[in-house]
C-alpha cells in the first residue's frame, strides 16, 4: 500500500523536528560539561562493620575508589564508618555541610541484609533522585555478572543540590559504580549548583 503524501510530509517534518531537539539537547549537555567544575572535592565512605572495627583489615574497595577519583585530579577524603544509620548520616551531612564536599560516594550497606542500611539512611535525606543511575549500573553490572545484579539497591540523588551515590562494597561494584558517577560528576555538580 503506499504511502500518502501528507503522511510522507508528516513523516519528514517529525523527523526534522527530532534532529532539531537532539542537537540542541546535545549542543546544550557540551556546553554544560565544558562549563563544569574540572577539579572536586569528594567525600568518599567505606561502610562496613567488620573493617570499622577491625582497623587491621584491608579496605580495597577505599583504596580503588580513592585511586579513580585521585586520577581524575580530584580532591578526596576517605573514611571508613559503621553499618549504623546515625552513623552514616552523621558522616555524610558532615562531609557535605562542615567540610565543604561537592559530592559523597558511599560504598557497602546496599544489600538486602539486616545490616544492609546504606539505602535507609540516605533515602530520606535525597531532594531529588538520579533514578538513572541504578538502573544504569544494575544493567552493566548484570551483562557482566548476571541476576545477582539484581540483589543490590544502588541509588543516586542529590542532598541541597550536592550529589550522593550509593554503591555496593565489593571493589569490583565500587569500580564500576565509581567510574560510572565520575563520567558525570562534574556536569552533575553544575547543574545541580546552577540557579533557578
Amino acid at each position: 500500500m503506499k504511502e500518502s503524501t501528507s503522511s510522507k510530509k508528516s513523516k519528514v517534518r517529525n523527523e526534522i523536528l527530532e534532529a532539531k531537539h537532539n542537537h540542541h539537547t546535545s549542543h546544550a549537555a557540551a556546553s554544560h560539561k565544558h562549563e563544569s567544575p574540572k577539579k572536586l572535592k569528594i567525600a568518599l565512605f567505606t561502610v562496613s562493620s567488620s573493617r570499622f572495627r577491625d582497623k587491621k583489615l584491608t579496605d580495597e574497595t577505599g583504596e580503588v575508589a580513592l585511586d579513580l577519583c585521585k586520577k581524575a585530579s580530584h580532591q578526596c577524603s576517605h573514611s571508613i564508618i559503621d553499618d549504623s544509620k546515625s552513623m552514616i548520616r552523621l558522616h555524610l551531612m558532615k562531609a557535605l555541610y562542615e567540610d565543604g564536599n561537592d559530592a559523597a560516594i558511599l560504598m557497602g550497606g546496599t544489600g538486602l541484609s539486616p545490616r544492609d542500611v546504606t539505602i535507609e539512611a540516605v533515602a530520606p535525606l535525597l531532594d531529588k533522585l538520579l533514578e538513572g543511575f541504578g538502573e544504569i549500573f544494575r544493567k552493566i553490572s548484570f551483562d557482566s555478572i548476571g541476576s545477582p545484579a539484581l540483589m543490590t539497591r544502588s541509588t543516586a540523588g542529590t542532598i541541597e543540590n550536592k550529589p550522593v551515590f550509593c554503591l555496593p562494597g565489593s571493589p569490583d561494584a565500587a569500580r564500576l559504580g565509581v567510574e560510572l558517577a565520575l563520567k558525570e560528576l562534574p556536569h552533575a555538580v553544575y547543574i545541580a549548583s546552577s540557579k533557578p
